[in-house]
């Protein structure tokens, strides 16, 4: 049976697009039905809407209380699942509570996560300490950033040469597998 899916993100929303695809070419059983962004220059925002996806912006500059009105349109929308692609606001307890919320980390949790570890901090911080292997970790939402639950974790080996940029951009290829793999994982 088809699951719904509701997407927030906050730019470029590559873990978006790894999901739009996969339910395009029928390769996941899943329909995207909403995209939320709190960014007026989101990318992933402007895909959505080009997409045909019922897509939103919400931030403090559009509602006096963006929770509640996120909230509302999830609740609406009959998501089964919600994916964080690169959102950047934390989630609400009553979002992470009443709805089945899955994010995706550049990084083996539980090191390198919390907050202000996002992105290039995560990969700048892995190099600058040496470390041998870093990764991507698919995970449960809960209101604690980078807590919830493990789904999925892939692994890659760092090189001796590695810069952040070559780091940054082998992690966000490694990204859109674990995404595609943890909800085969996960949906069934």
């Amino acid at each position: 049976m088809m699951k719904k899916v509701a997407i927030l993100s906050s730019h470029n929303g590559s873990g978006f697009n790894t999901l739009y695809n996969a339910s395009q070419n029928k390769t996941l059983d899943i329909e995207i039905v909403l995209l939320i962004s709190n960014n007026t220059k989101s990318v992933a925002l402007k895909n959505a809407k080009e997409r045909g996806i019922d897509a939103h912006l919400i931030n403090a500059s559009t509602s006096p209380t963006p929770d509640d009105e996120i909230y509302k349109l999830l609740k609406n929308s009959g998501c089964d699942y919600i994916f964080l692609s690169g959102y950047m606001k934390k989630i609400s307890p009553q979002i992470a509570s009443e709805f089945k919320v899955v994010n995706s980390h550049p990084a083996l949790l539980p090191n390198y996560g919390g907050k202000g570890m996002y992105g290039r901090n995560v990969h700048e911080a892995v190099i600058a300490n040496g470390e041998k292997v870093s990764g991507v970790t698919i995970h449960e939402v809960n209101e604690v950033y980078d807590d919830g639950k493990i789904i999925l974790q892939k692994k890659l080996n760092i090189s001796e040469n590695e810069s952040v940029d070559s780091l940054e951009n082998r992690i966000k290829e490694l990204e859109s597998l674990a995404i595609f793999e943890s909800f085969q994982k996960y949906l069934k």
